[in-house]
């Protein structure tokens, strides 16, 4: 592939070298906008990162220049500024690579002018947004014959009485765009526990912030249940690599975010994820999450993400390196050669798994003991905490100590 660019720069994976001429621009994101800084950087990329205050990347002192979006701005009307105004900040050639929904939608509404002078992947717009619409997603997994919880879609305006008749709560109300949502509620879904009034309720709650919903049935059982597969299919439907992990805990429980995360090949979890990437022939990076119900034993899916997710450091340190994958994928470069996955690596959220851990003792499922000698039993790595590079230490503490006294 001929290069646009004349002056060379390398890096090198392994014994591979690696040409670094072309920067990236990493846009949104928290955990992982930090661990692809980091990791391209001493690769020898120039990296630079945009997104709000509680974006981590930003604060690493790899980041060559950070774009921070100011408060109250919505960080698609910032990015529009930065990359697509009449005199936009960055002008030179880049790669792409987003971290959040929010550049994800970005990316997708403005690919034809975008594209002229950035790389980014190669998925259609028509396939990010549809994976963007939770509704969407599970149609398409319905259509690529992989198992769903049992759904209801929901219309502003719809009638409420006499629907619902076979539901088994809790079940979820979620909305078609989960990150808008967030936005308004603080939380990417709501749960309605004890029955159709409930539901009823929490439907017109969302109805009444513009939002449409689908109601799901809340999968039962613990966390652990969960998996996920990673993989990138390049224009030739080739899959560039497979990578699988598992959940062991979330907070709050049964609804948060993962706090520990465990690396296994799970052969059934990336059969179901190289079956759903086929028969929809999506293309690009993506990372799909099942949830096994011990009541059919079958998978089924919870949600498919086209960027990097907060466990890429996780894979990264297994010895998957994803990030470099993408870099090379996209600049015209051989794809790195690796070795196979590290097998039970544990990616580990202190304070948050702390608390998991509380509210599973409280619920008699788990001792401080059984949580400490689980601990040191495994080889465990942080998704902050880096000796080398400190500052995104405080960046992570200011957005926590902001967000806890928005929440006061």
């Amino acid at each position: 592939m001929k290069r646009e660019y004349d002056k060379r720069a390398s890096g090198q994976f392994g014994s591979q070298l690696i040409d670094t001429t072309i920067p990236v621009l990493i846009l949104g994101g928290k955990e992982n906008s930090l661990s692809l800084t980091r990791s391209l950087a001493r690769t020898g990329i120039s990296v630079s990162v945009s997104g709000p205050a509680d974006c981590w990347g930003m604060y690493s002192k790899y980041c060559k220049t950070r774009y921070c979006v100011p408060k109250d701005v919505k960080p698609e009307h910032y990015w529009r500024k930065l990359l697509l105004g009449t005199k936009p900040l960055i002008n030179d050639r880049r790669v792409i690579l987003p971290c959040c929904d929010a550049s994800i939608a970005f990316l997708a509404e403005n690919e034809e002018t975008l594209r002229r002078r950035f790389i980014f992947d190669g998925g259609t717009k028509q396939q990010r947004l549809a994976l963007l619409d939770k509704r969407e997603t599970l149609e398409m997994a319905n259509a690529a014959d992989v198992a769903t919880p049992k759904y209801w879609p929901v219309e502003r305006g719809d009638k409420l009485d006499g629907r619902f008749t076979d539901c088994q709560f809790p079940v979820i109300v979620k909305p078609l765009n989960t990150f808008k949502f967030a936005k308004v509620f603080g939380e990417k879904f709501l749960v309605a526990e004890t029955g159709i009034d409930e539901l009823k309720e929490k439907i017109r709650l969302a109805h009444d912030k513009g939002f449409d919903v689908t109601v799901t049935e809340k999968i039962p059982g613990p966390d652990t249940l969960l998996t996920s597969y990673y993989t990138y299919v390049d224009d030739d439907g080739r899959f560039l690599f497979n990578f699988t992990k598992r959940v062991i805990r979330r907070f709050p429980v049964n609804s948060g975010g993962a706090t520990y995360h465990a690396t296994q090949w799970l052969p059934e979890t990336a059969e179901q994820g190289i079956k759903f990437f086929k028969k929809t022939g999506f293309r690009g990076l993506g990372n799909i999450e099942f949830k096994r119900d011990t009541r059919d034993g079958q998978l089924k899916i919870m949600e498919v993400n086209a960027r990097f997710t907060a466990a890429q450091e996780l894979a990264v340190r297994a010895g998957i390196p994803i990030d470099l994958i993408v870099y090379c994928q996209l600049t015209g470069q051989e794809i790195p050669v690796f070795s196979d996955c590290e097998n039970d690596l544990r990616l580990w959220y202190p304070i948050k798994d702390f608390l998991a851990m509380m509210q599973l003792r409280g619920m008699g499922k788990i001792t401080l003991s059984d949580w400490l000698g689980e601990l040191r039993a495994h080889r465990m790595i942080s998704p902050l905490i880096d000796s080398a590079d400190r500052k995104p230490y405080y960046g992570a503490a200011n957005s926590l100590f902001k967000k806890a006294l928005g929440y006061r």
